[in-house]
């Protein structure tokens, strides 16, 4: 188990984990939190609180048992169990999933995680071919493992060496455009190494319930983003899952939470636009500045400013100059005399039906 800081200075940022004395483990959301308070999405929780019939779901051999939520499930679990694992989110005026500060127990962070693993001695194939896989990227992309964080069942320690994936974290903009440029080239020069979605076989098997937009799409989207591999590890005896996850370095990290913003929701609508800035894709919230060229159903308004992305389908989706499709829910956002409109993909109502993919490059 990787135990990383118990209280102190407490200060988190997207991906890293949080606990609970009931035994909830938690994923820190994005980057805007009230004073105090985290933004959550729950991941995890022990056997003796939560169990899934999910065959996918069980984490760990031995004691402590836990076990994953998927879809809904640790939302209502949070909801009808533990209702102190909501907080009131000013700009939206209502309460989200969060932890306040008072009731975690412990946070764990992914870069000391990391550490923690490569600092020792290899006892497992999963941990062999995370060095292995860490050299080689490391060695292409001149990036150090103060640049990286492991999450998932990594970061808790209760993997299973012969079926679990390598979930890496790559911190910060440059090094993520950096590892981009090393992974597109480990793909053309390394034969353990591909990019997972190369192929169609590699959506095939997947239930897909998007309305507008196509596994054909998804593929397309997913393979210039470089950051999921497929990795032939010798010492695994197998192929492993890798992804390099996106999130901030401190210096990126600004918390913009202002609880005198209010946004309301207008209504639904279909756009297209020029993305002008994407400094912020790569990360939850993805947010992506546009020039609305064409509104195609729903409200016209004069002032959409951005796409503000929850979604992550719909991360480093698109570069700046392409224009896109959007389809989402429209908001007006008023913080003091500054008043805008922005189109938001996240979780609800219409979920499938959203859509953000490019249409001209």
């Amino acid at each position: 188990m990787l135990i990383v800081e118990m209280f102190g200075s407490l200060k988190l940022r997207d991906r890293d984990a949080i606990l609970t004395k009931e035994g909830v483990i938690f994923r820190v959301y994005g980057y805007i939190h009230p004073s105090g308070a985290y933004v959550c999405d729950p991941e995890y929780a022990s056997a003796n609180i939560f169990k899934s019939t999910n065959p996918r779901a069980r984490r760990g051999e031995n004691e402590p048992l836990y076990y994953k939520f998927f879809a809904d499930e640790g939302l209502n679990l949070v909801l009808n169990n533990f209702p102190q694992y909501t907080i009131f989110y000013e700009p939206l005026q209502k309460c989200l999933v969060g932890v306040n500060e008072d009731d975690i127990t412990e946070a764990r962070k992914p870069d000391v995680g990391l550490q923690q693993l490569l600092a020792k001695e290899p006892e497992d194939t999963l941990v062999k071919a995370l060095h292995d896989l860490f050299t080689r990227v490391s060695s292409q992309s001149g990036l150090t493992e103060k640049d990286f964080g492991v999450f998932g069942s990594l970061l808790h320690g209760f993997y299973h060496p012969n079926v679990s994936d390598l979930d890496f974290i790559v911190y910060g903009k440059e090094n993520m455009n950096k590892l981009c440029e090393a992974l597109e080239t480990l793909y053309r020069e390394d034969p353990s190494l591909r990019n997972e979605f190369d192929h169609m076989k590699a959506v095939e098997s997947k239930d897909w319930k998007f309305v507008n937009y196509s596994l054909k799409e998804y593929l397309w989207h997913q393979r210039r983003k470089m950051i999921y591999a497929y990795f032939d590890s010798e010492d695994a005896g197998r192929v492993v899952k890798a992804e390099f996850e996106p999130v901030k370095d401190w210096k990126e990290n600004v918390n913009e939470y202002n609880p005198f913003t209010r946004v309301f929701h207008v209504g639904w609508i279909k756009a297209v636009a020029e993305i002008t800035d994407d400094k912020d894709a790569p990360f939850i919230p993805s947010i992506y500045q546009v020039d609305v060229r064409d509104v195609l159903e729903g409200p016209k308004v004069d002032d959409i400013k951005r796409i503000f992305s929850y979604m992550e389908e719909f991360r480093m989706q698109a570069k700046k100059g392409e224009q896109v499709l959007v389809e989402g829910n429209l908001e007006k956002v008023v913080d003091g005399t500054n008043v805008f409109h922005q189109i938001t993909l996240s979780y609800g109502p219409r979920y499938y039906e959203q859509t953000l993919k490019v249409i001209k490059t």
